[in-house]
């Protein structure tokens, strides 16, 4: 299998939540299950049928995480410099709109938009990667094609 690339950040925070998942969010799951046995009729019984299905998703978020974290390739930000690549914290303009916007690329387990957090496989990241401070790219997307100015490039 291909190892997963995370920043040092980004492996900490899926240690720390598979940690919380087997150690308060399992045993919770597992006590309201029994409770939900003690009220009889598991046929016609709500609470219970709830409380088995959050179980589901816990073990499934478990086997994920487990997942993702045995196959982790730790990258350190820190340690790196230079063009664009994993890990970089990048300022761009909007060409059109002249907006500025921060993303740090990093892999898909720790992509988040809403936090600035950019896919290594998304377009704008795939654009991104081998430039330098200075360089315009061109991003195809299903909006159109956007052209960006790369203004900073920092490893933190």
């Amino acid at each position: 299998m291909d190892k997963v690339p995370l920043t040092l950040i980004g492996f900490e925070t899926l240690n720390e939540e598979l940690k919380i998942l087997k150690s308060n969010e399992r045993p919770k799951i597992i006590k309201a299950i029994a409770e939900a046995r003690e009220h009889g009729d598991l046929s016609e019984n709500a609470e219970y049928h709830a409380a088995r299905e959050k179980q589901s998703f816990i073990e499934g978020r478990i086997k994920e995480l487990e997942g993702i974290i045995s196959l982790a390739e730790v990258i350190d930000p820190k340690k790196l410099s230079g063009s664009i690549k994993f890990s970089a914290t990048v300022t761009i303009i909007d060409e059109d709109t002249e907006e500025q916007k921060i993303y740090q690329i990093v892999g898909e387990a720790e992509a988040n938009i809403e936090k600035n957090k950019l896919n290594v496989r998304s377009p704008l990241a795939r654009a991104l990667i081998g430039k330098e401070t200075g360089d315009s790219v061109e991003v195809k997307s299903p909006g159109g094609t956007k052209n960006y100015e790369i203004t900073n490039i920092e490893y933190k």
